[in-house]
């Protein structure tokens, strides 16, 4: 019988994935094998839920590198977009971004191996403590920004490229739904692709299976359901510039 994975145990391997990513800014002392203790929390917690397969977790903490690589573009991003930011260490230890993008990598990744529940954890973890949800089946590119970033949502077919940014408030939902014969919601691709270099501003929300185009700004307070073409600039009357 299957059971519950540990609240408590997945916050203590999320310390120990970032003590991995980020040493200088842990407060986990630098003699432990955080891979090793790593690998024996997500062990335990992956036989809570299906059955245990151990290269699943060898190939979790094989992706550990990529997954670093990324949160380092993440963190940079917010360097190059924040002009109130002083130092990567200010990222690091203030920004909401980078609990919930450290979280959320971590998730995706245990998606994609097929482990269950333990994904949508991790995200709800890190949206409890900052307020920005981000499914764990979404898909996002390198270098990606939120600036303060309370109320975002992240819906789970969204596909977000690189170099891109959201503020606060921003919704990527679904605009309507597909239901089987018994009545059953479909998991059909229902939310938004942003291309490469989109910019969206404050409390826009961007719904269905719509298509930002690079290089895009999308202003605040929108309502937006259809297609943007590239290079566009989008103002609250909805005008294009």
């Amino acid at each position: 019988m299957y059971k519950a994975p540990s609240i408590e145990k997945l916050a203590r391997m999320m310390d120990l994935v970032k003590y991995v990513i980020f040493p200088d800014y842990s407060p986990i002392p630098s003699w432990t094998d955080g891979a090793e203790a790593i690998r024996d929390i997500l062990n335990s917690q992956v036989a809570a839920t299906t059955e245990l397969k151990t290269d699943l977790t060898d190939r979790f903490i094989s992706s550990l590198p990529e997954i670093a690589r990324l949160l380092h573009t993440d963190v940079e991003a917010v360097l190059h977009n924040d002009p109130a930011v002083s130092d990567v260490g200010e990222v690091i230890l203030c920004y909401p971004l980078v609990t919930v993008m450290l979280h959320y990598r971590v998730a995706h990744q245990l998606y994609l191996l097929g482990i269950p529940r333990i994904p949508r954890m991790l995200t709800e973890m890190a949206h409890s403590s900052t307020g920005i949800d981000i499914h764990p089946a979404a898909t996002i590119g390198e270098y990606f920004a939120i600036d303060h970033g309370t109320g975002v949502v992240i819906g789970a077919t969204s596909i977000i490229g690189n170099h891109c940014m959201l503020y606060q408030g921003v919704t990527l939902g679904a605009k309507n739904f597909s239901y089987d014969e018994n009545g059953h919601p479909i998991d059909l691709p229902r939310h938004p692709i942003l291309e490469d270099n989109v910019t969206v501003y404050s409390n826009t929300s961007i719904l269905g299976r719509v298509t930002i185009g690079h290089d895009s700004i999308i202003g605040g307070n929108i309502w937006l359901t259809h297609d943007v073409p590239p290079g566009s600039k989008i103002v609250q009357a909805g005008t294009e510039q």
